[in-house]
């Protein structure tokens, strides 16, 4: 009878991956009772045996490309629980008003002190626009002003950010375009260092959920906001876009997308990282704007979200002992392992990242796409 370890041996070895190899991508097994672990808890348990040290790896990004390009994942023994698990997220509302700020007490407001050592100085939790930077600094800039370049600015604009982060976007266009933004966020910490860094500005600082916004503003602005809606409630996502929207107005989406449709996320990332969210795909935010938005331009760069994990991953590490006062090894072995699966996800094409532009059917003119 052939066992576990042979099953798995002979389907890492058909992505080029040798278990205890010498290979920075190899997979190092210390724990003979991984494969049974993970044939019984699916990715939960897989993603939980690195932060247990049972495994490691050196480069631990470019084994799960390889596992997730060749889509090893699918073709591996599924647990049972992983199945009751998609299961209950196709009958269930994830993203309700209550469950909303779930995301902000698990990730958001683990302390601002992480994300400012991770992220560039404005504080940019999302893709960086590499087609010239050379730094993620320069990246995370022109990621800024292609959205401002897209969104058509002019002064005296007013503005809403779905999702404002910690404001560092709501600085950037307050500065440099002369409009007023009010930013919404559902955590407290985003909060708090919004207001003291657009102090002075005409930045208006909410913790409020998007739906329950009703005014009218020039433009609406919405970056890594729309993976955390779920896929019950992109029609009302669009309906209140489009409600506090002007006639005339442009809507603007920065947005993670996959490429079919879902109902939920991978159940490490929903217990660990991001509860309750879920990539949307094309076929799903098209049906959800239907009849309220005209498309006018779709953007994928999704291959520019690798270059920004793995410098987020640098930063983290290299700046790890000035913060690890307030965590352990097992959170420092799970962000790491947070980090390489997403840069492997898009370096896989399993992820894109969109910029959309949405107009509004009774606006007049057109609109002139930019990159």
């Amino acid at each position: 009878m052939i066992s576990l370890q042979q099953i798995f041996t002979k389907a890492f070895a058909s992505v080029g991956v040798t278990i205890n190899g010498d290979k920075t991508w190899d997979i190092q097994v210390h724990n003979p009772k991984l494969y049974s672990r993970i044939v019984g808890g699916g990715s939960i348990a897989f993603g939980e045996a690195y932060m247990d040290g049972w495994w490691d790896c050196e480069d631990v990004d470019e084994f799960l490309h390889r596992v997730l390009y060749h889509r090893l994942d699918k073709k591996l023994p599924r647990d049972i629980n992983t199945a009751i698990y998609y299961l209950n997220a196709k009958f269930k509302n994830r993203q309700t008003l209550g469950r909303a700020k779930e995301v902000a007490y698990k990730h958001y407001d683990i302390g601002n002190e992480l994300f400012e050592k991770m992220l560039d100085s404005r504080m940019q939790y999302s893709c960086g626009y590499w087609e010239k930077a050379e730094s993620l600094e320069e990246a995370q800039e022109a990621k800024l002003d292609l959205i401002c370049r897209k969104l058509k600015l002019e002064k005296g604009m007013t503005l809403l950010e779905i999702g404002c982060g910690w404001g560092g976007f709501a600085k950037y266009v307050t500065q440099k375009y002369g409009v007023s933004v009010v930013g919404i966020t559902i955590s407290e910490q985003q909060a708090i260092l919004a207001r003291e860094l657009n102090k002075g500005l005409p930045v208006e600082i909410r913790v409020q959920d998007y739906r329950d916004v009703n005014e009218k503003f020039d433009r609406v602005v919405s970056i890594a906001m729309l993976e955390a809606v779920g896929y019950r409630n992109f029609r009302n996502y669009m309906e209140v876009a489009d409600r506090n929207l002007k006639d005339d107005g442009i809507f603007f989406i920065h947005t993670i997308g996959g490429n079919y449709d879902a109902k939920t996320t991978d159940p490490w990332i929903d217990k660990y990282i991001f509860p309750n969210g879920m990539l949307p795909s094309a076929s799903q935010l098209s049906k959800a704007w239907q009849g309220l938005f005209v498309l006018e331009d779709w953007h994928n760069f999704g291959t520019y979200y690798d270059p920004t994990l793995m410098a987020w991953l640098k930063k983290f590490e290299e700046n790890w002992e000035s913060i690890k006062h307030d965590y352990d090894e097992t959170f420092y072995r799970m962000w790491r392992f947070f980090l390489c699966a997403s840069a492997a996800s898009f370096r896989s094409r399993k992820n894109h990242l969109w910029h959309i532009v949405l107009t509004k059917p009774v606006r007049l003119g057109i609109y002139q796409s930019v990159r």
